[in-house]
């Protein structure tokens, strides 16, 4: 199988806190944790920490933090053929703060919004799996046009008019809690199941595809064989949340991919995501593929 994620990077600086900052005061905080991040970014190193063939296609910088990202994906033999250091490009940087004493986290991302540059190789390679997180539309569009039997997977963690483009010609839209409240403006704070079973019908009526939202802590909802699920996660304490959404997309990918069945491969992302969070760093924190399956109670793959 030969899998592309195509999309963010970023690197990512955590600052590791048990109570979130007053305004207008000074801290002084053990250590912070450094490591390269961004949705597509994550779960293509997730797929190839879990020995899939895999391709990173994303933009950074010719620069020191560029470097860094692609070192790591050096270091785990994922093929970045398109993985572009730009010269005059400043790689993304993202600022986290990770509340430990709830496990929430705080992204400050910071983007040149007067030059947004976009990657611009023609990609004709055949893929089995495709991951796209709404970043470099074109090209993402033309892979999955040139890929149309590809089982493919938009990670739908903001709306936005590339999302919302790209939804149209994927597999599965896996979206976020919050993607599904702006796409339908429809509370979804509390779990109430006549009003996802809405959300989750005005979405997928839209996309004309498989529609999964993640519910963070309270697990999935879908529709599989006409009968709506609700999926849970499994209980962890959780210390940081970054990078769990990813990790989730990536591992259902890898799973789905794999010929598990529908429902398993959501409650097999869930897992990797789970475990995910009783750690620091997004990067940092991805499962290896032996402890999703031992946690799930397999000796192995199926």
């Amino acid at each position: 199988m030969k899998a592309i994620a195509i999309g963010h990077s970023t690197y990512d600086t955590t600052i590791i806190t048990d109570t979130y900052p007053i305004e207008n005061l000074k801290y002084r905080l053990p250590s912070s944790i450094t490591c390269s991040g961004g949705p597509a970014s994550n779960a293509a190193y997730l797929l190839a920490k879990w020995n899939m063939d895999t391709t990173i296609a994303s933009l950074v910088g010719n620069d020191y933090y560029g470097k860094l990202i692609k070192k790591d994906f050096d270091q785990i033999k994922a093929n970045t053929n398109y993985f572009e250091l730009k010269n005059k490009h400043e790689t993304d940087s993202s600022y986290i703060i990770a509340n430990t004493s709830n496990g929430s986290r705080t992204i400050l991302t910071c983007k040149d919004g007067k030059k947004y540059d976009r990657l611009d190789f023609d990609i004709k390679d055949k893929y089995d799996l495709i991951l796209v997180d709404g970043e470099h539309y074109k090209t993402a569009e033309k892979v999955l046009e040139r890929n149309n039997q590809a089982i493919s997977v938009l990670d739908a963690g903001r709306l936005c008019d590339e999302t919302r483009k790209l939804g149209k010609l994927v597999t599965y839209v896996v979206c976020s809690k919050d993607f599904a409240e702006d796409f339908t403006m429809k509370d979804l704070d509390k779990i109430d199941i006549n009003t996802l079973k809405e959300v989750h019908d005005d979405i997928a009526s839209y996309f004309e595809t498989n529609v999964i939202i993640t519910l963070e802590a309270n697990g999935s909802f879908t529709k599989i064989n006409d009968e709506y699920k609700l999926i849970p996660s499994i209980e962890v304490e959780s210390v940081d949340a970054t990078g769990a959404g990813d990790i989730f997309h990536g591992a259902f990918l890898y799973f789905i991919g794999n010929n598990y069945p529908l429902e398993e491969s959501i409650k097999l992302a869930s897992i990797a995501g789970a475990i995910s969070v009783t750690r620091i760093g997004s990067r940092n924190s991805i499962p290896t593929l032996e402890e999703v399956l031992d946690t799930a109670g397999y000796d192995q793959l199926i």
